[in-house]
């Protein structure tokens, strides 16, 4: 299987100075590739990590935010990625916008978000997905399907629909804080433009990689 590219390239004069003001530029390019059918859910990210024995692992999950701070997704801190990650904080972070030819891959240190912000987005989720994150000890062995749905209705019980739903202490932001940004676009003969923003002590240097 193999797919030719035929787009238009990109060059280290049309980009941004800094990777965050290019990043916002293509993904409003996802986003109305999104809304125009080719791809489902632009917000989409590859997370890959590795654990205290150097093991990687990686995974599908939500870019929740991001700015000049870094990148923010939300997950069980005792989670597979979770344990990694307070073992090993760095990771890697792809994007994978197949429909219009294009990746963007980031690679930097992890830290926790504040509790605040935490709170900010927990109370902004549907009530099922609140629910959802006490009911789950994520990553664990389970029993069955019907484990889960039990511990799901008990916390409902306790926690009726429009009622306030705490924050669950082992649930919160992670912020991936780039050390570097490659943006891929596909090309004809497999000829494809890299370009590398790499952060150093004098801010950030761009860079074009060989494909």
């Amino acid at each position: 299987m193999r797919e030719r590219y035929r787009t238009q390239g990109i060059t280290m004069d049309d980009v941004a100075a800094e990777p965050y003001t290019q990043f916002t530029r293509w993904f409003a390019d996802a986003v109305a590739a999104a809304e125009a059918g080719a791809i489902a859910e632009p917000n989409a990210m590859v997370l890959s990590t590795a654990d205290a024995e150097g093991l990687p692992g990686s995974r599908t999950v939500l870019l929740k935010g991001y700015d000049p701070r870094g990148f923010v997704f939300f997950s069980n801190y005792e989670s597979r990625k979770g344990r990694a990650l307070d073992a090993n904080p760095r990771a890697s972070l792809l994007f994978p916008w197949h429909a219009i030819a294009r990746q963007v891959i980031v690679g930097g240190d992890v830290t926790k978000v504040s509790p605040e912000e935490t709170a900010a987005y927990f109370h902004s989720r549907p009530y099922g997905s609140q629910i959802g994150a006490w009911s789950s000890e994520q990553s664990s062995v389970v029993g069955s399907r019907k484990v889960l749905e039990e511990r799901y209705a008990e916390l409902a019980a306790r926690w009726p629909e429009g009622t306030r739903v705490p924050v669950p202490p082992f649930w919160g932001g992670f912020r991936v804080e780039a050390v570097s940004v490659e943006f891929w676009q596909g090309r004809d003969n497999r000829l494809h433009d890299r370009l590398r923003y790499v952060r150093g002590a004098g801010g950030w240097s761009l860079e074009r990689l060989a494909p």
